[in-house]
């Protein structure tokens, strides 16, 4: 079986690529470039789901499909459309669809548009499953870092998280595979709730900086959504992995 890995130089589907290379599994990369890293476990081609160039050459001959990939925006819609559309003609037989979890509570712009890349999913006529993870530990670092930068750091009021690590949720991502289209698969979710300022003092501590942290309570339906727990899934706490640990593993004990 030959599995093809969209967003496969990307923060999940890095390992993703990496835990199917360890099974022994033949896998295919798609990225916008071939890759020249001396990979020759993994065959990488080129294209663009965005603008669907390259991508009917890149799930010609594969049996699944597994979508790591995303803009971070609008131009996801167009991105699984194409995909879709290719994988339909070539005859894949299971998609899997990596979403977040919140995705049809949280009214924010990127969230619904998460939402209607799995309508895509879910209308195609394609065997498929969609997994809805929580944030990465790397998005909070990601976020972190910035508001690092800043003169104080800003730290949402009531709104809650539950961070989970990227290797324990493309483990679930490559058991998926084997197991055949499932629709709906339970989510993953990180081990601890924590509120956005708990995990933004971590971060702080970790990497040895003093910030003046500035509370922000700003109005509106996502804000609310956000504090009613609109991010968790506290019957899926299946992660293992702490945000403190993977802060120890990048920036060491301090």
């Amino acid at each position: 079986m030959t599995v093809l890995v969209t967003g496969a130089t990307g923060t999940l589907g890095r390992e993703v690529v990496r835990l199917l290379v360890a099974r022994g599994v033949a896998v295919r990369g798609l990225s916008r470039r071939v890759r020249g890293d001396g990979a020759d476990e993994v065959e990488w081609v080129a294209g663009d789901l965005v603008t669907g160039d390259g991508v009917a050459a890149a799930v010609a001959g594969v049996e699944t499909v597994i979508d790591c990939a995303t803009s971070q925006g609008k131009k996801d819609l167009d991105a699984v459309r194409h995909l879709v559309a290719a994988a339909e003609r070539a005859g894949v037989r299971h998609l899997v669809y990596v979403s977040i979890v919140g995705v049809d509570r949280v009214p924010i712009p990127y969230y619904r548009t998460k939402y209607a890349c799995e309508r895509v999913v879910r209308e195609s006529r394609l065997g498929w499953t969609v997994l809805r993870a929580t944030q990465f530990h790397d998005l909070l670092l990601r976020f972190f870092g910035a508001s690092a930068k800043l003169p104080v750091f800003p730290v949402l009021t009531g709104v809650r998280c539950q961070p989970v690590d990227v290797r324990e949720a493309a483990a679930h991502v490559v058991e998926l595979v084997g197991e055949g289209p499932s629709g709906y698969a339970p989510e993953v979710g990180g081990p601890q709730a924590r509120t956005y300022r708990d995990l933004a003092e971590a971060y702080l501590r970790a990497t040895g900086r003093r910030r003046l942290l500035l509370p922000l309570s700003l109005p509106g339906s996502a804000v609310r959504e956000l504090r009613a727990g609109g991010l968790l899934t506290p019957e899926r706490a299946v992660g293992r992995g702490t945000f403190e640990e993977t802060l120890a593993e990048r920036f060491g004990h301090r």
